[in-house]
């Protein structure tokens, strides 16, 4: 039996493109020799799965997406709308190497292969956070030796989101990835934080000290939206840096509205 309980299942079109364009990124993605990519949760459409395939495509020819679901019916539907994709009624490559099969955490897969990658977002919000940690390691377990999991969750719409990074080293980085026109605060990602971090945003622990600073830097950097967010967010970004955090990547990540720090700068204490 599949591990795991079924989620809401809400989904839209476009709502996880930005941390499918974060994957794009992923050395495994572009060295592993089987680059099989499992979508865990993908929830009552397939049309995030189709999403990640083509946008991976792009960066990595040959990419194989495998869609699992618990719920039975979904993977029915997700089946019925992967047919209409193949007749060439939608706007996805109709030879899209894409597949939709039943499972959970346990991330069955045939012939004994293993996913160089595994989304899986809007999943573990509905569990405890005690789950977490056995739920990564079971995960982390089925992916190729160099393979990453990608675990997090995000608004309805896709414009607030967060994800860590976990490998069979264990979690290894959170991003935090907003869109910047007309945002208020930074902090509102506090409400679509990765389950091992939503309830900790609380004084005394790193997570807490991050959002914070996160917001002070954002508005030092106020006069700066003359210039348009992307410059302010920039400044909130350099500012951070200045103050101590550890940021990672560079200015082409950081104008997609991304923040990366290294998991042991927010990990729970």
């Amino acid at each position: 039996m599949p591990i795991g309980t079924i989620t809401r299942g809400t989904t839209n079109t476009n709502r996880l493109r930005r941390v499918d364009r974060f994957m794009q990124t992923l050395p495994v993605l572009r060295s592993s020799a089987d680059p099989l990519v499992v979508d865990l949760g993908y929830g009552a459409s397939a049309v995030t799965s189709l999403e990640l395939h083509a946008r991976l495509s792009k960066v990595r020819p040959g990419v194989e997406v495998l869609g699992l679901e618990i719920d039975k019916e979904r993977v029915r539907s997700a089946t019925e709308q992967l047919d209409a994709v193949r007749s060439g009624k939608t706007g996805f490559a109709a030879d899209a190497l894409v597949s939709f099969a039943r499972g959970g955490f346990e991330v069955p897969v045939h012939d004994g292969r293993r996913p160089a990658a595994i989304r899986a977002f809007n999943v573990l919000r509905q569990y405890d956070e005690s789950a977490v940690t056995d739920a990564w390691g079971l995960m982390v377990s089925r992916l190729q030796s160099r393979g990453v999991l990608v675990e997090g969750t995000c608004d309805e719409i896709g414009r607030v989101s967060s994800w860590v990074t976990v490998s069979a080293d264990g979690p290894m980085s959170l991003t935090l990835s907003l869109r910047l026109a007309e945002l208020e605060w930074p902090s509102i990602v506090a409400e679509r934080l990765p389950k091992a971090l939503i309830h900790r945003n609380v004084p005394g622990e790193r997570i807490a000290d991050l959002m914070v600073e996160l917001d002070r830097q954002w508005q030092y950097s106020a006069p700066l939206a003359a210039y348009g967010p992307v410059q302010r967010w920039l400044a909130t970004v350099a500012g951070l840096r200045t103050a101590g955090w550890p940021v990672q990547g560079d200015r082409s990540r950081w104008r997609l509205g991304e923040l990366t720090v290294p998991w042991d700068s927010v990990a729970p204490n």
